[in-house]
């Protein structure tokens, strides 16, 4: 499941105490809880042992992916409840299990990926089977009191994605199995549809997160995508669209964000402008992950400070008019 070579994973007892310093800091913290994001990358991988529910390439893969075979996808579940077990031992207060972007469990829900004739494929029923088994498995490895968020794809945007009827039957389900908040996802990577860009609007998903309430769910929905001011997090959540938030670029652009709301200085935030230009990007070209307007990290390549090679006079402005 790793979305590149090397990339981490958490898959031991020795991973689970190299994180035991971040979860430490944060519970440093009076009342901040942390989740670990549990994903598997499928075709998505850039790497060539990619798996998927059926050998079909992504547009922006790299290479063509190998079918799991059931025996395969049954151990994918129990990875995936190892790993979940492994973030409680690492002190995490809960995960995410990342079913959405069109990632592994998002391939599985869907014929425009999962073409196979087995148990988990063919009717809805099968293809959301794998979710579900991995939302119930990873809820039986845990303790009742882990928050178990589940990141579900409410809006594809690709041709032959899940219809509103699946994406209300999958959410239904996934509360039954032990999901303990339910996260918007939307669309793919591969989409063609801008869902993260300056074009689109602040808040502009929250109607999809509306559109989910009131389906007989009783655990808490969560509105994501464009929503990058307190200003625009409060509106959605005084409408009724959504019961929280999810930030994470504004986060990068000034990680006082939430300090500076709660203190009342909301005009005091560096803003996050959606450029998607060393965050994204960079993240896509395999380098490390940053902020082009964030003065809090370290700046990209192409934007990186030097000492001048030639000094310059300055300019005096002249006096002032009397």
């Amino acid at each position: 499941g790793r979305v590149a070579p090397f990339a981490a994973t958490m898959a031991s007892s020795s991973d689970a105490r190299r994180h035991r310093t971040v979860t430490e800091m944060v519970h440093e913290v009076g009342g901040a809880k942390i989740a670990m994001q549990l994903l598997h990358a499928g075709r998505y991988a850039y790497q060539p042992s990619a798996v998927a529910p059926s050998a079909k390439k992504a547009p922006i893969g790299w290479f063509t992916p190998h079918a799991l075979s059931s025996a395969q996808v049954e151990a994918t579940i129990g990875d995936f409840a190892a790993a979940a077990a492994l973030a409680q031992e690492a002190g995490y207060d809960g995960v995410e299990v990342m079913g959405s972007e069109g990632y592994l469990i998002n391939q599985f829900l869907v014929t425009r990926t999962n073409h196979r004739s087995d148990a988990w494929g063919g009717s809805f029923a099968n293809r959301m089977r794998l979710p579900v088994e991995i939302v119930r498995a990873v809820r039986g490895a845990v303790s009742a009191d882990f928050i178990l968020i589940f990141r579900l794809s409410m809006l594809d945007l690709v041709r032959d994605g899940s219809s509103w009827e699946e994406v209300v039957e999958l959410a239904q389900a996934v509360e039954e199995a032990g999901a303990t908040i339910i996260n918007t996802g939307i669309g793919w990577h591969e989409a063609r549809v801008p869902t993260i860009a300056t074009s689109v609007p602040r808040g502009g998903f929250a109607w999809v997160t509306q559109k989910l309430k009131g389906h007989g769910l009783s655990i808490p929905l969560v509105a994501t995508n464009r929503i990058n001011t307190p200003e625009v997090a409060e509106a959605v959540l005084a409408s009724g669209q959504a019961d929280m938030v999810s930030m994470a670029r504004p986060l990068l652009a000034d990680p006082d964000f939430v300090n500076k709301a709660a203190a009342g200085t909301p005009q005091l935030i560096n803003t996050c402008i959606a450029c998607n230009q060393a965050c994204l990007d960079h993240t896509f070209k395999m380098q490390r992950a940053s902020c082009a307007i964030s003065p809090y990290l370290p700046l990209p390549p192409h934007l990186s400070t030097r000492p001048a090679s030639t000094t310059r006079s300055r300019c005096s402005a002249p006096p002032a008019l009397s």
